[in-house]
This record gives structure tokens, C-alpha cells and sequence, in this order.
């Protein structure tokens, strides 16, 4: 059986395929249009997930959309005729909820057939409950509570649930205009950061200041019976909606700061404006907030379910700082977070939920590996370099990793191109781009060769496993680098590169049985070094993440880069 997934006409268009409840294959629209976040449809990842598994779509079984326009269909309908000037916002979602409609008419489209020839039958499954999916129907827990929290989708922006087995019941939800993705984004906007996605910066920035604002910013919401709700006067959506907008696949949203923000807080940061202590602050501020919101509803979760695991999904889930507080701050003892929580996720949520919650097929293995996008054989490499008369080598494994650990070691950046391209926002070892952890400099070398990146942003740890509670004082696995935990207070000045100024580090745990190539990596550099840690960055620059030999080739060529690994090829910049 095999079930296509997809999240269409929203930030982060994605697909999968499930072939038997197995997702053997999951890549995001943007690594093939070369648009952050793309939103459409997303043509070239559809026709990647069907070639992948040499398939055609008529072989398709069922396909899954991660969006439901019959959902929450009466509070719609009661929203706007409470807030009759909120007409043009739901008259956008309206056409919105048309391309949604039109699924069937866009994949005849590709695939140049009749709709009426088209087999698959299409499922239209709510945004939360593919969240909700993508994390618990992939974890490795029998029973868990769960939370789904991000800014909207489907008129709702929070929900929790229960799972037990092949099925979870919903527990409760918040609904449009509350949000807590709306709450991080708003003041996201204020401190300048106005592309889609960069909430990660907030995020990035807070450690540098003091919770200074957090009188002001309690004005902003209120928490109450387990959940949460806005204040109407700072945000501009409760009169006016979402201002969003797709043109030509980039997502934009809108201002949504009010007035009396601004009255309450001052002026807010232009994008080219120096960063000041008081913006440092104010980002502090928002993140102690947020992570005040999500340990209340958590713990009120926890209280309600009495269950130990945790289930957690949506793009508020992708804040990797409270994800690494969780079990400090509440009375869960175990988590699951998926490789893309973000939107993307929710193509692989709507197959899952399809497969194991409606038609009732019995759970598969747990989701350890985010390895379902594009691969490349090593003949198809080899021809294109040959093709741009691009000098390489090609070595055994052993002779591979020590002339990357030789280079790392001088001062080297190094491009690692390997396997297939990960789901989700985070390069785990397959196209990264890794330095020295043990430099001081690695910040500036980085932004000097490659990445160009504000300097407040940290780098992650990508560590072996057996060695996570030598370095950190919580020793938990993130497969997906979803988590931030402390570094030992003895152990900070020998990684200064991946070591945050708060003395924290974005965790990449590193399993021999997941990654195999980057385990030994790993290992070959620990082996000359006495450090199981390499610092992994992803392989871009201010661009998606490369996907294939050509775009890291590009890359490696306008950057600085002193080696691009592919595979067992490798490309040495000339000293020229």
C-alpha cells in the first residue's frame, strides 16, 4: 500500500510516500525551487517521492492533504460574524481553502491525465492531527500525552491529546486569534527579524540579555484553566487577520505588532538598525514567556493524562532551548520530537494518520532518522565533475576520514555531502558543513568563508552518543538536534566553537546504527583529538539547504570552502 502525503498552499510545502505505514521517502519544495519555506504546491517533491520508489501515481493508493477546510467550519462562521471587519481575511482563507480543493486538479495537472483517470482517493486530514501524528505515530511510545502548538492552521493553534496505540483522542484546543506562534512572531517582527522563519533568531539572541520586559510582556497574554489567551490590544490580526501572502511560492506574513506595542515597549527595531542591550533584552524577555506558556500547559497536561511520555509537534516545537527544558521543568520523563515539527512534518502526519488512525494498520518502527530525501550515486557524481573539468579524488573510507580530520584540524571548513538529503530544517551529517569544535575563532572563520550569519547565532555539537553525559548535564539522545542541554561547566573552554554564551549547546546526538559514515567521522577526529564532537552547521549559504552534487559544488566554488566531501570524492581548493 502506498500513501502519498502532502502539505500544500502553506509555509514549508512538503511530500512524502508510505509504503506499508513505512515512510521511505520525505523531501521539502524548497530544495528544489531554491526558495526558503516555499509555499504551493509542491510539484518537484511529489515527482522526487514517486521516482524515488519507481513508481507512477497510479499505483498510488491514497493520498493525504494536511488540511481540512470542513474543519472548525461553525467557529469560522461565528468569528466572522462576531468581527464582521475581519470579512477580507476570511475571504483570502476562502481561496485559500479553494487551492486545498483543487488538489485533485493540480496532481491531473502534473501527471498530464484526467482527473476523472486519477485512482488514489484523497483524504483531507486536520492541520493539528497531522501534527499530532507526525510526532506520536512515529515515536517509540504505546501510550503518551501530546501537544501540538504552532501559529494557525486550520483556525487552530494549540491542541492536546492522548495516544494509545494505533489511535489518540483530542483532548482540547485553542483557536484562532490565540496563539503562542503568533505571540513569538509578533515580537519576532518587532525586533526586526521579518522574514518568515526567522523566530530562531529571538531565540539565538535571548541568552545575551535579561528577562528585563517580563512585567510588559505579561500584559500580552494570560494563562488560564491549562491553556492560554492574547490581549487584543497589541496584536493587529484580532482586527484585521493574518496578512499573508504566497506570491510566487516565498510566504510572507505581515506586521502584526499594534500600537499599543509600541506604546508599551517603544520603538520597534528597523531591519538594518544596530541591535541594542534593550532589544537583547526584549528577545530574553519573549523566550522566558514562551517557555513560561508551554511549562503550564504541560504540566496541566501531565496532570490531566498522568502519563510519563510526551508527544510534542507544530512549529512552536522547533524552539530548541524550551524542547531541552522539558524534562527539568515538568514531570514528564521521556520525549519525542519529530525531525521537521515545522508544517513540512505534517505530510508525513497525514499519511501516518490516515494509515494508522482511520484505517486502524498496526504501528511501525519509531522514526530515528530524518535520511528520505534526494540521493546520488557516486557514477552521477563522477560525470558531472568530469563534465566541469573539477580535479578530485577518490579514496577508501579510512583514508577519507583522516584527510578530513587532517583538515578540520588546520583550520579547515569543510563541506559533507553524503546519503540521502534530511526531512526537516536541521542538516544531521548528510549535508552539513563541519569545523573544529575546539576552535575560538570557528564563529569568525565560518562567517568569513562561508556563512555570513549574524554573529549572536550559535553552532551546534554534533556528538557521539556514549558521550553525551561527559559533556552534558543531561544525558538524553536528539536524533534530530531538537534539544538544547548545558555543557558542563569543565568542559565549555574545550568546545568554545559549539558553546553558547550562556554555556548551552544545541545537542546532535550521533548513533553508529543511524550514521554510520558520520559516527566514524566523529570517531576518526575523537581518536586524534580526545573530542567526540565536531561542530555541524548546515551546508548552505543564506539559501535552503544544498540537495544536490551541483548546488554544493556552487557552493563550495563562490564560497571559501577548503574541502567539499561527496561521498568518497573528494575536492581540495587550489592554493592558487
Amino acid at each position: 500500500m502506498y500513501i502519498l502525503g502532502i502539505n500544500a498552499y502553506h509555509g514549508d510545502s512538503a511530500a512524502c510516500l508510505l509504503k506499508d505505514g513505512v515512510v521511505v521517502c520525505a523531501t521539502e519544495e524548497e530544495r528544489f525551487r531554491r526558495i526558503k519555506h516555499w509555499a504551493g504546491f509542491p510539484k518537484e517533491a511529489i515527482k522526487f517521492c514517486l521516482q524515488d520508489q519507481g513508481i507512477s501515481i497510479d499505483q498510488v493508493d491514497y493520498i493525504t492533504i494536511s488540511r481540512n477546510p470542513k474543519a472548525n467550519f461553525y467557529k469560522k462562521l461565528a468569528y466572522v460574524f462576531s468581527n464582521p471587519s475581519q470579512f477580507s481575511f476570511v475571504l483570502d482563507r476562502l481561496i485559500n481553502t479553494n487551492r486545498i480543493n483543487s488538489i485533485q486538479d493540480e496532481l491531473s495537472s502534473l501527471f498530464n491525465i484526467s482527473s476523472s483517470l486519477l485512482k488514489s482517493k484523497i483524504f483531507n486530514i486536520e492541520h493539528h492531527r497531522s501534527h499530532i501524528a507526525s510526532s506520536f505515530f512515529a515515536s517509540p511510545f504505546k501510550h503518551a500525552a501530546i501537544l501540538s502548538i504552532d501559529g494557525f492552521g486550520d483556525f487552530t493553534s494549540t491542541m492536546t491529546a492522548v495516544g494509545n496505540g494505533n489511535q489518540f483522542d483530542v483532548l482540547g484546543e485553542i483557536n484562532y486569534p490565540h496563539s503562542l506562534g503568533v505571540f513569538y512572531t509578533t515580537l519576532t517582527q518587532f525586533l526586526g527579524f521579518s522574514n518568515y522563519g526567522d523566530e530562531y533568531k529571538v531565540m539565538g539572541l535571548a541568552p545575551y540579555g535579561k528577562p528585563v520586559f517580563i512585567k510588559d510582556l505579561e500584559k500580552l497574554l494570560l494563562t488560564k484553566n491549562g491553556f492560554f489567551k492574547l490581549n487584543r490590544s497589541y496584536f493587529r490580526h484580532f482586527k484585521e487577520g493574518i496578512n499573508m501572502n504566497w506570491k510566487e511560492g516565498k510566504p510572507v506574513v505581515g506586521i502584526n505588532f499594534s500600537d499599543s506595542l509600541v506604546d508599551l515597549i517603544g520603538k520597534p527595531r528597523k531591519k538594518d538598525d544596530s541591535i541594542e542591550q534593550w532589544h537583547i533584552d526584549l528577545a530574553c524577555s519573549v523566550q522566558k514567556i514562551t517557555e513560561d506558556v508551554i511549562f503550564y500547559i504541560l504540566n496541566s497536561l501531565h496532570k490531566k493524562t498522568g502519563l510519563d511520555n510526551l508527544c510534542m509537534t507544530g512549529g512552536v516545537a522547533q524552539n530548541s532551548v524550551v524542547n531541552g527544558k522539558i524534562l527539568a521543568r515538568t514531570p514528564f520523563k521521556n520525549i519525542y520530537i519529530p525531525s521537521a515539527a515545522n508544517d513540512s512534518g505534517t505530510s508525513i502526519g497525514s499519511a501516518l494518520y490516515l494509515y494508522n488512525h482511520i484505517l486502524r494498520k498496526p504501528r511501525c518502527e519509531a522514526i530515528k532518522s530524518a535520511s528520505f530525501g534526494k540521493e546520488y550515486s557516486e557514477e552521477y557524481v563522477r560525470s558531472l565533475l568530469d563534465e566541469k573539468g573539477i580535479l578530485y579524488k577518490m579514496l577508501s573510507d579510512k583514508e577519507l576520514f583522516n584527510i578530513v580530520v587532517d583538515k578540520l584540524l588546520d583550520a579547515g571548513v569543510v563541506g559533507w555531502f553524503q546519503g540521502r538529503a534530511e526531512f526537516g530544517s536541521r542538516a544531521l551529517g548528510n549535508r552539513s558543513i563541519l569545523v573544529d569544535p575546539r576552535r575560538a575563532d570557528a564563529k569568525d572563520l565560518l562567517n568569513k568563508k562561508i556563512k555570513r550569519r549574524e554573529t549572536f547565532r550559535p553552532f551546534a555539537p554534533s556528538i557521539l552518543k556514549e558521550y553525551i553525559s561527559e559533556y552534558f548535564l543531561q544525558e538524553d539522545n536528539a536524533y534530530f538536534m531538537e534539544k538544547v542541554f548545558e555543557i558542563k561547566e569543565e568542559k565549555r573552554d574545550k568546545i568554545p566553537a559549539v558553546t553558547h554564551v550562556d554555556g548551552t549547546g544545541r545537542l546532535h546526538s550521533v548513533d553508529s546504527s543511524i550514521s554510520p559514515r558520520y559516527y566514524q567521522l566523529i570517531r576518526t577526529f575523537y581518536n586524534r583529538t580526545d573530542v567526540p564532537i565536531l561542530l555541524n552547521t548546515s551546508f548552505n549559504e543564506n539559501e535552503p539547504i544544498v540537495n544536490s552534487p551541483e548546488e554544493a559544488i556552487e557552493c563550495f566554488l563562490r564560497t571559501k570552502m577548503d574541502l567539499l566531501v561527496i561521498g568518497n570524492i573528494i575536492i581540495e581548493r587550489s592554493n592558487d
